[in-house]
């Protein structure tokens, strides 16, 4: 089977997930989660080298304080308790997006887990955290700009260098779960060329099974990048 090494994961449909098990939504947010470490698991088992995964959005600031208070503590509490997992299976944790942003706990959190996995090479997990595809390529703008880069020197291998992804490979597989069919904002420049798999299951109800499904249909695709 052709597998893809760098994998785009939009685990969409938590909160529609608990509300149909009629528990509190931000129940939902854990399950969630929980389910992601399972996912990086079947993933790593499969050959993949890189895992993008959307945690949180530079939109999902808008959403309750109550609500974004929750998935702060729950995203710093599940950096911590899994740190020793992740050094176990020798998974490289880093996390991409607006780091200023998030609470000063949060943020030590993910120093810690990003410095003591920092060696290990089976799987390489990218959380995106307060991250939107639109900052990421502005903020690539301004680094250039800053860094006073000649106009005619910039084409699109400096350009990805300076995205929050450089040095990683192209994703060549997006999934996303919850049955919605859109890009919403994440990694919009590396996923150009990226083939689309969208799972109608609730992300906390995707299982394993439907990551082979997801990949099989992967294995069927001709991908000819526009020739």
């Amino acid at each position: 089977m052709n597998s893809p090494q760098h994998i785009v994961l939009f685990p969409d449909g938590n909160r529609r997930w608990a509300k149909q098990k009629g528990i509190a939504s931000l129940d939902g947010h854990k399950q969630g989660y929980n389910n992601l470490l399972d996912f990086s698991e079947w993933c790593k088992n499969r050959g993949v080298k890189v895992l993008t995964a959307f945690g949180f959005s530079t939109e999902n600031w808008n959403r309750s304080k109550e609500e974004v208070s929750y998935l702060m503590k729950l995203l710093e509490s599940c950096l911590a308790d899994n740190l020793e997992k992740y050094k176990k299976d020798q998974v490289r944790v880093r996390v991409i997006g607006q780091k200023d942003r998030l609470p000063e706990p949060l943020q030590n959190a993910i120093n810690t887990v990003e410095n003591e996995t920092k060696n290990n090479s089976k799987l390489f997990l990218n959380l995106a955290i307060s991250y939107g595809g639109k900052w990421d390529i502005l903020q690539a703008v301004k680094k250039i700009i800053k860094n006073k880069v000649p106009a005619d020197k910039v084409d699109e291998k400096l350009f990805e260098s300076y995205l929050s992804t450089a040095g990683l490979p192209t994703p060549d597989l997006v999934i996303r779960a919850g049955g919605e069919k859109r890009m919403s904002n994440f990694v919009i420049w590396q996923t150009a060329y990226s083939e689309l798999y969208f799972s109608p299951k609730l992300w906390p109800d995707f299982t394993e099974q439907d990551l082979d499904l997801a990949l099989e249909e992967f294995d069927r695709r001709s991908r000819r990048f526009g020739k």
